[in-house]
């Protein structure tokens, strides 16, 4: 009921007449049945800006912190996120990411869509970084669909630290589904895992055009972070790695 009231009365109307985001490709989601959005993160506004522009409800998964808050604003805050029905996820280890998996297989099972930002965390400097393989063990798991997705525009509306959002052109797009059957039964396989992954943000690359880097956000974040400033700074290329493409041209021929 909250989430209904919120985004119908709250959230289309101030983000659809303010902010009015373009949308491309909203026919490629499926009107009945499950799916797996998988998009790239560069704002928190991209929790609301998509599923906004998005009929039927969608389900995400959001890190524990948004739920375990203290003091007013804290439980507010929680309480909005299990209004909108995100789903909370541990970070913190592997057993913890296990338990995610299997909430998000839940969800897909019973025939919703569920959202997922394979980067495991918000870009912090606008660029691509390398996905996770969480959503290619949940795809394979479930047999849905994965629909690739873009925002653009979101960094330069609301960076991370940034407070309120500013009105700047933003567009969301959403690509053809992929279609990972051919690898039925293989989702124990890393090799696997991680080429469905790649050819996952393969095409979130290609519909958001952004730089891509060749390792985890939490690792770049982290070398920012280093006092001794021993990290190698985080690899640049104009798209997935060699290996990742690679594993694309294999899949496509598969």
């Amino acid at each position: 009921m909250f989430y209904y009231f919120f985004k119908n009365v709250v959230l289309i109307p101030l983000l659809r007449w303010v902010f009015r985001p373009k949308v491309e490709g909203l026919h490629h989601l499926p009107a009945h049945g499950s799916a797996i959005i998988a998009g790239n993160h560069l704002s928190f506004s991209d929790h609301f800006l998509m599923p906004v522009m998005v009929k039927r409800r969608i389900r995400f998964l959001g890190k524990m912190e948004y739920f375990t808050g203290r003091g007013v604003k804290g439980k507010l805050i929680a309480a909005f996120f299990r209004g909108i029905g995100a789903i909370p996820v541990d970070r913190s280890g592997k057993e913890a990411a296990q338990a995610a998996l299997d909430t998000g297989l839940g969800v897909l099972g019973s025939g919703e869509l569920l959202g997922i930002y394979p980067e495991g965390t918000r870009s912090h400097d606008g660029r691509l970084y390398k996905g996770k393989v969480g959503v290619a063990a949940m795809a394979l798991k479930s047999g849905a669909p994965v629909i690739p997705c873009a925002m653009i525009g979101t960094f330069e509306a609301q960076p991370t630290g940034k407070l309120l959002p500013r009105v700047v052109p933003i567009t969301i797009r959403f690509g053809e589904p992929l279609d990972f059957s051919r690898y039925a039964g293989m989702e124990d396989h890393r090799a696997v895992l991680r080429a469905v992954t790649d050819e996952i943000m393969y095409a979130i690359w290609r519909l958001s055009e952004q730089e891509y880097v060749d390792t985890y956000a939490s690792e770049a974040k982290a070398a920012l972070r280093s006092v001794d400033g021993g990290a190698r700074p985080a690899a640049v290329v104009a798209g997935p790695s060699s290996r990742e493409q690679a594993s694309v041209g294999r899949s496509a021929a598969a």
